[in-house]
């Protein structure tokens, strides 16, 4: 059987995202979402998720391009001190990252602060992932899972696209694809760590390579070629109004692409949408630590 967790990205973000989100979960579309607990719209997006408990919310941890939890000066080596604000892009993150300038301990701090935000609001976490996918990197995930163990989760998204997905996603940047297969040299070490840590995740994620230019028909030609397992596809619907025009973002107009392109999921058969609730579900009812890993 093949079972697809559709995921939201960047709940919170603006009204037109939340309202995005909250409509194509209410057709039935959308059954997962990834909060944001420092964005312009974070307060309205709880509001709706307390109401919607049929929505899957997992924490979309920010250690890039945002607003920490934590007072700027604990956590000095994740911010730009000038401005107290995270670094703006992933590349000048990637680069402090790379060169030992980032503390582990901070990482797990301000991971850890954001999901105890949102869980101190009253929402039942289901999952954690990272903004632009900075736990692809051993460095940022093992501090991120310490937070999210210390913060009672157990599932994660596994930010790699598999190759037969990568084959066949329709319309992607080359450039992105390229870049994705290079990064997919990660994917078993990552494995490895949540597998030995004892963590929730799929098979694998699909649409990465797609994000930005996510169309009706290249959402179905992926779907049509999932392979039986649990598969998560990575989305960022929203509306292009002018609260989004005041964020920084790339994706713009592709918010209102992805959210038409959003209605194919319907179109496919054979095909059971879940959230990452149901896999702590079965772990729990098949009394598993918690590994629901496999070799892809």
């Amino acid at each position: 059987m093949s079972r697809l967790i559709v995921n939201a990205d960047d709940f919170g973000l603006t009204s037109g995202v939340n309202r995005a989100i909250a409509e194509l979960h209410a057709a039935g579309l959308v059954t997962s979402s990834s909060l944001m607990a420092r964005a312009g719209a974070t307060d309205e997006a709880i509001a709706m998720a307390l109401v919607t408990p049929s929505l899957g919310v997992g924490c979309h941890v920010v250690l890039v391009d945002g607003a920490p939890v934590l007072a700027p000066e604990r956590i000095p080596s994740l911010v730009d001190t000038r401005t107290g604000q995270f670094w703006p892009t992933l590349s000048a993150f990637l680069l402090r990252l790379l060169t030992g300038r980032i503390r582990d301990v901070e990482i797990e701090a301000e991971a850890e602060a954001q999901m105890n935000l949102l869980q101190s609001r009253g929402l039942p976490l289901t999952h954690f992932d990272a903004h632009k996918h900075t736990h692809m990197f051993p460095a940022v995930l093992r501090p991120l899972l310490r937070a999210a163990r210390a913060a009672g989760l157990r599932a994660v998204r596994h930010p790699f696209e598999p190759e037969w997905a990568l084959r066949a996603s329709i319309g992607a940047p080359l450039a992105r694809v390229v870049e994705l297969t290079v990064l997919r040299r990660l994917a078993p070490r990552s494995r490895r760590i949540l597998e030995r840590e004892g963590f929730l995740t799929t098979d694998g994620t699909i649409a990465m390579a797609s994000t930005g230019s996510l169309s009706a028909d290249g959402l179905r030609a992926l779907i049509e070629k999932i392979p039986a397992g649990d598969w998560e596809l990575v989305t960022h619907p929203g509306y292009h109004d002018a609260d989004l025009d005041r964020v920084r973002t790339r994706l713009r107009a592709s918010r209102e692409a992805e959210r038409q392109a959003l209605r194919a999921v319907g179109e496919v058969p054979g095909i059971e949408l879940i959230s990452f609730a149901a896999l702590t579900r079965e772990a729990k009812a098949f009394g598993r630590d918690g590994n629901r890993l496999r070799q892809k």
